[in-house]
């Protein structure tokens, strides 16, 4: 049986960062959890169920989001990568594997190339190499510009459909209750998100990735087209990408189908060569 999440609010330079921690067993390495732009944690909760309960999770709140406080300056991806390596210090973990979603996916790869000893496996999910995207639809990109979805959630059901793709085109509910979790950190924590991708790209560093990586897709994204994950997949050496049936959020809509998958990876264990030496040459008595 899963364990209920333990939540923690710290303070790391001045900053307020508020986390949830789903305990494992500790026979696996934890998971640590970069959320989509404007995300508070409790949106990636269904998917953290559908995991082994074996398996330990981290997740927590970007500054000016969800729980966390808005920081008077803006941070950039770098910036946060540090940020996240100082709370796993705080937290008292050391190597980790990271999935990253979306937004959460550049911070992801950040993670996985200015901290590689800190991250074993990377998982990316629904993401892109940043600047050097090929973009979504212009209506689409210019929905999610603004934080209005999350401030205000009956316009985020109404937006779902077209944004997010998938089962949500099909299914008007699951807008609903994603609406429902949704806790605003106010428009200058998503602006602030925004501007710390503003002109990021990792294009001309992802071949320095060297953790296992999976990269998942949805073949009905509106927000990051396809092509942007096999880019990813191709320049990333020891890479496997998979694509799911489904739209952005099939983390959360495809729980179940994707938690096995997930799963499997971070249990491989790649195993190195054993190199049998050569037998001795026979000594001749005489």
């Amino acid at each position: 049986m899963s364990l209920p999440f333990v939540f923690r609010t710290i303070e790391l330079d001045g900053q307020t960062l508020r986390t949830a921690v789903r305990p494992g067993n500790g026979t696996m390495t934890p998971l640590l959890i970069f959320n989509g732009i404007g995300a508070n944690l409790e949106l990636v909760m269904p998917f953290v169920r559908a995991l082994d309960p074996d398996l330990e999770v981290i997740a927590f709140d970007v500054p000016g989001v969800g729980g966390s406080s808005t920081p008077s300056t803006p941070y950039r991806f770098p910036g946060l990568a540090k940020l996240a390596a100082r709370m796993l210090d705080y937290l008292d973990y050391g190597q980790v594997n990271a999935i990253g979603v979306s937004w959460g996916g550049a911070l992801a790869q950040q993670f996985a190339h200015d901290y590689p000893e800190r991250c074993k496996k990377l998982i990316l999910a629904a993401t892109s190499a940043g600047a050097v995207m090929i973009p979504g639809k212009p209506k689409v990109l210019w929905c999610m510009a603004s934080p209005r979805r999350y401030v205000q959630p009956s316009y985020g059901v109404q937006i779902a459909p077209e944004i997010y793709g998938g089962a949500f085109r099909r299914d008007p509910k699951l807008a609903l209750a994603h609406a429902s979790k949704v806790r605003s950190g106010g428009k200058m924590g998503y602006y602030w998100q925004l501007f710390a991708g503003l002109g990021w790209t990792s294009i001309h560093w992802l071949h320095k990735i060297r953790q296992p990586t999976l990269v998942m897709a949805g073949d009905d994204d509106p927000l990051i087209p396809l092509v942007n994950m096999r880019l990813l997949a191709w320049r990333i050496p020891n890479s496997e990408l998979h694509v799911i049936d489904d739209g952005h959020l099939f983390l959360v809509t495809r729980a179940e189908a994707v938690a096995p998958i997930i799963m499997k990876f971070l249990e491989e264990e790649r195993q190195r060569a054993i190199m049998h030496p050569q037998p001795a040459p026979a000594r001749t008595i005489g």
